[in-house]
């Protein structure tokens, strides 16, 4: 029960400094690989775990229920090797891929997503595939991200500007080094709650240097 309480706790205090863009939560390690104008990024992520769900269409509620799923299972919806549930520490940023048509600039590309929409939250570093708790949903699952390199550019507010983030990133990356590959997608780094002017989001995009 104190476990309980403890880790209720940290989530109610997260919450509360959450509000004004205090973030005590782990994020993937990453390392820098250049910059470009308009402040994008170039970084090089290793593999990573995640806990994955897909949104199918994309929509307010279907993310809700999205994070929802994410949540339940951080919060002891899983199994464990001795059969019992573990609370593990929430992470950022979440990711939401797919779901919506991105027009790209040349040379890549329009690309149409017929794939569903997903959204992810990474585990916390210490575990692997092995050894993280196994969900109790089927709608959750674990995946590893491989080893990539992405851009991001990143930007506050309350993100309902993400889809022309994303082609401003893409637009930025034109006459560079870097080609994108895939789809764009969207990095978020605070709740909801989060006062707008304060909240981190970026638009990301992997890519290959050309």
């Amino acid at each position: 029960m104190w476990q309980a309480i403890s880790y209720y706790g940290v989530l109610a205090l997260e919450s509360v400094l959450g509000v004004v863009g205090i973030r005590l939560y782990e994020e993937p390690r990453f390392d820098m690989v250049g910059s470009l104008k308009d402040g994008i990024e170039i970084r090089r992520y290793g593999p990573r775990l995640a806990a994955e769900v897909e949104l199918g269409e994309a929509g307010d509620a279907r993310r809700d229920e999205a994070f929802g799923l994410l949540f339940a299972y951080i919060a002891g919806a899983n199994r464990t090797p001795a059969l019992a549930n573990e609370r593990v520490a929430m992470t950022v940023p979440v990711e939401v891929r797919g779901g919506e048509r991105v027009a790209m600039t040349v040379p890549v590309q329009i690309v149409d997503s017929s794939a569903a929409a997903t959204m992810r939250f990474y585990l916390p570093a210490k575990f692997t595939h092995d050894t993280a708790p196994t969900p109790t949903d089927a709608r959750v699952r674990l995946v590893t991200s491989p080893t990539e390199t992405i851009a991001v550019s990143r930007y506050s507010g309350s993100g309902a500007d993400s889809m022309q983030r994303r082609r401003e990133l893409v637009a930025g990356l034109a006459g560079s080094r870097w080609q994108p590959v895939g789809e764009p997608y969207t990095l978020s780094y605070d709740a909801p709650f989060t006062l707008p002017f304060v909240r981190r989001n970026e638009a990301a995009v992997s890519v290959i240097a050309r």
